[in-house]
């Protein structure tokens, strides 16, 4: 793989620290960016004993909800690094909850974390590559991005809200050399269940069996990894019944509504 530069959001931890290492093992330049700035820092080292230079490796800490602070940090990665060939907005939050039991600031954290800050990202670094007339922009969407699924309405809405909005700005870019790529995760093994937000906006604390059980996180960055340098538009990863929901989905929508209800 040639050397490239790939911006990561979402860095410190699951499936955005496995694509780090993966990437650092295929040499390129990387830029990690996340809240936790020493998270950021623990998972730069990995990067280097995969075989990075410090040079190679910029933490870069940010919040994605902080709107007005994108451009600033587009402009230190191309002072650092001199582009962006590979943006994967990774940052996101889930949810454990009932509708009847979950406050509207829950969901508008969702949306906020989810969706405007993806948006609010990608289109602070979309003028650099349709400048150079070239460019990949990636999301880490959800299974939940496809397919309903109870406890989950405001993460499910955020997710179906990032796969419309990059299925339709690649009918908009793909033509002036900017790709566009949505990763649908289905169970993977890492945290995301314990970091999800409870009905009152707390942690939900606690491991899903679904969680537990999943596709190693290891395994699952090797697949995206792959994907995307095959640019694939659409990546699936996964390896259990959830995977199964997206072809139900599209052949008999009815029979998928009422597995999803019980």
């Amino acid at each position: 793989m040639p050397a490239q530069t790939v911006w990561i959001t979402g860095a410190s931890s699951g499936i955005g620290e496995a694509l780090a290492v993966r990437f650092a093992k295929a040499g390129a330049r990387l830029v990690l960016s996340a809240r936790r700035e020493s998270e950021l820092e623990r998972v730069a080292d990995r990067c280097r004993n995969a075989g990075l230079a410090v040079d190679q490796v910029l933490v870069l800490p940010l919040d994605v909800t902080d709107w007005d602070s994108l451009p600033g940090k587009v402009q230190a990665v191309l002072d650092s690094f001199g582009s962006v060939d590979l943006l994967i907005n990774n940052a996101g939050v889930s949810q454990r909850s009932l509708c009847k039991d979950t406050d509207m600031a829950v969901y508008q954290k969702l949306m906020d974390v989810d969706v405007m800050g993806q948006i609010a990202l990608t289109k602070a670094v979309l003028p650099h590559m349709l400048e150079r007339g070239f460019g990949h922009l990636a999301v880490t969407s959800s299974v939940a991005g496809k397919v309903g699924a109870p406890t989950r309405t405001g993460y499910c809405a955020a997710k179906h809200a990032v796969m419309g909005f990059f299925d339709a700005l690649r009918a908009e870019v793909e033509a002036e050399g900017v790709r566009v790529s949505t990763i649908t995760p289905g169970f993977i093994r890492t945290d995301i269940s314990r970091n999800a937000l409870a009905g009152d906006g707390s942690a939900y604390g606690k491991l899903d069996d679904d969680i537990a059980g999943g596709m190693d996180v290891t395994e699952c960055a090797d697949v995206i990894f792959k994907g995307l340098q095959a640019k694939k538009r659409e990546i699936p990863v996964g390896k259990g019944k959830e995977m199964a929901a997206l072809w139900v989905k599209r052949l008999s929508p009815e029979l998928l509504f009422r597995l999803a209800r019980a």
